[in-house]
């Protein structure tokens, strides 16, 4: 098992007959969450192992690899979850579970879908899992939201500028050309463009400490981090309400 999740994390070859099959799935019907992981497997070629070993380059990422903490595991303990005190990013991540019905246990079993490798005991895909428990909190610091198309699109193309996974950048892709077909799809790559430049701009947060970061207050967390207002999202969530 550790040999295969080594290949698999080193290999060359991409998939793209999968991913753009996938994708068009996911075009047509945003919330199929598996379509996802399978764009991922088939594009996001060594990503996970670059990203692994910036991880070990930064100031406490030995130490988070060190202790490999299964973050899905205490995402999934109400009592932890329910913990933060109102205003932090813990306390807003609890209210987004409650509010989305969504929860780390279910996206880490859709994960699971057609890869026998997520589970493995090797660094590569401990880290791939620690991209995959993080999304949401993503959704908390950026303010994109997860229920919705767009929403989910911005995060997209800011996990794109973050990770340089070439997943990301199709998605995030076929999302912006889908915009664009859709009438008054301008303000929509406005948001898009601004995700991407947003991800750009922030700290590198897979380097994060996550059990700390959720006991931050989430408006110094978000300035910390330098995640900027979505300003252009924002403005089209208030054009659809």
């Amino acid at each position: 098992m550790t040999a295969q999740t080594l290949q698999s994390a080193t290999a060359t070859r991409r998939d793209w007959a999968t991913a753009f099959s996938a994708l068009r799935r996911l075009l047509a019907d945003a919330n199929d969450t598996e379509q996802v992981f399978r764009i991922m497997r088939a594009l996001n070629v060594g990503t996970v192992k670059k990203g692994y070993e910036r991880l070990l380059r930064t100031p406490q990422g030995g130490r988070l690899a060190y202790q490999r903490m299964e973050l899905a595991e205490i995402f999934s303990d109400p009592a932890f979850v329910n913990s933060f005190v109102t205003g932090s990013v813990g306390a807003s991540y609890a209210a987004f579970l409650r509010r989305t019905g969504y929860s780390a246990a279910g996206l880490a079993e859709i994960s699971r879908t057609g890869d026998p490798l997520r589970d493995a005991q090797h660094p590569y895909a401990w880290y791939g899992r620690r991209m995959r428990d993080t999304h949401d909190i993503w959704h908390i610091l950026t303010g994109y939201r997860a229920d919705e198309p767009l929403g989910e699109a911005c995060l997209v193309a800011f996990t794109y500028a973050q990770t340089r996974g070439l997943g990301w950048g199709v998605i995030a892709l076929g999302s912006a050309l889908k915009a664009w077909r859709t009438p008054g799809g301008k303000p929509a790559l406005r948001a898009l463009c601004e995700g991407y430049r947003h991800g750009r701009e922030a700290a590198w947060l897979p380097a994060e400490d996550y059990e700390r970061l959720l006991a931050e207050p989430l408006e110094a967390a978000r300035a910390r981090l330098h995640i900027g207002v979505p300003a252009a999202y924002i403005a089209m969530e208030r054009q659809a309400a």
